[in-house]
């Protein structure tokens, strides 16, 4: 592997040998922390996906996980960050949005960088909003003090957001209009999003309580579900690296590590009970990041998997303390 970077070093695609040891440490680096993520922020989806397959024909949960990776990897952990990268790139086609951070064109390194924040912010946006949603109204265990207090005054949860959004719009208008559309982009895709899954967890509960959906609308159903709850993790994974290919390897790991723990760790997984608290403070806290990173600030590849892993190591260990 280090003999074919040299090559590329000597032909003048990289600069030498500690920039291709650092390039590979970083690129290790945001793969790992992507992973993580994915698999963290997917703890529910495994869980509705375990508890909704408890109902199924064993053929039926075979296919499920199985042949159903194929479509929670490449058609949506794939085909929607490199859809949302075309989609504020539109000039560069198809297969540059796949391999534009790659690319040596200098022209089309400007073109990733100038639309950025629009992405970024709208993004960051969306991962806050989810942080503030859990800590003011969803039930929890409460891993740190002060928790139990917002979840007391969960009506002031769209209070909070509503003027997060207010004073984001307002200095991103001072940049560029596109980026307060945004940000308003991002707080829509989140109540769309939230209603969504909603919906999900009033139907799981009529699955699991005895439903008549035959095996294939429940595999159906759980397509879907899988497609709605991927949303966090790959608008999160933006906060990685903008490279698409890197998000479809990092997420895909993921998700068949989700599949995995789906088929054989459910219970063990349900009862690290602070891991969903992990998941929720390194959302927020990369929320923060790609906000931040919107108007210019250029935070380093390497910080969002470094305050994953701690902060998803830290809750991991609490937990571990509980069993």
């Amino acid at each position: 592997m280090i003999k074919y970077l040299r090559y590329w070093r000597d032909c003048g695609l990289l600069q030498s040998d500690s920039s291709v040891l650092m390039e590979i440490f970083s690129t290790i680096l945001i793969i790992i922390g992507l992973i993580l993520f994915e698999v963290i922020v997917s703890i529910d989806n495994a869980v509705i996906n375990a508890e909704v397959l408890s109902t199924m024909s064993a053929k039926a949960r075979r296919w499920f996980l199985i042949y159903g990776l194929f479509i929670a990897v490449f058609a949506i952990r794939g085909l929607l960050p490199w859809f949302i990268v075309w989609a504020t790139n539109p000039s560069l086609g198809p297969i540059n949005a796949l391999t534009a951070t790659f690319s040596n064109d200098p022209a089309i390194k400007e073109m990733i960088e100038s639309s950025s924040p629009f992405l970024l912010i709208g993004g960051g946006v969306f991962l806050i909003f989810l942080f503030f949603h859990w800590l003011f109204i969803e039930a929890k265990n409460y891993g740190l003090q002060g928790e139990r207090f917002f979840h007391k005054h969960s009506v002031w949860f769209f209070a909070i957001v509503s003027i997060i959004l207010l004073i984001i719009v307002w200095y991103a208008l001072k940049q560029h209009p596109f980026m307060a559309f945004g940000a308003v982009v991002g707080s829509t895709a989140f109540f769309i999003v939230h209603g969504f899954k909603q919906n999900a967890e009033v139907r799981e509960k009529e699955l699991i309580g005895g439903s008549s959906m035959s095996d294939w609308s429940k595999i159906l159903y759980l397509e879907v579900i899988d497609a709605t709850f991927s949303i966090d993790g790959v608008i999160g994974a933006f906060a990685f690296t903008m490279s698409v290919l890197l998000i479809l390897i990092g997420n895909g790991i993921g998700a068949f590590v989700v599949r995995e723990l789906t088929i054989r760790n459910i219970e063990t997984v349900k009862r690290l009970i602070y891991l969903k608290n992990g998941a929720m403070y390194s959302i927020f806290f990369l929320g923060i990041i790609m906000v931040i990173d919107s108007f210019g600030a250029h935070i380093p590849n390497f910080v969002s998997p470094v305050v994953t892993i701690s902060i998803v190591g830290y809750f991991f260990y609490k937990s571990k303390k509980c069993l």
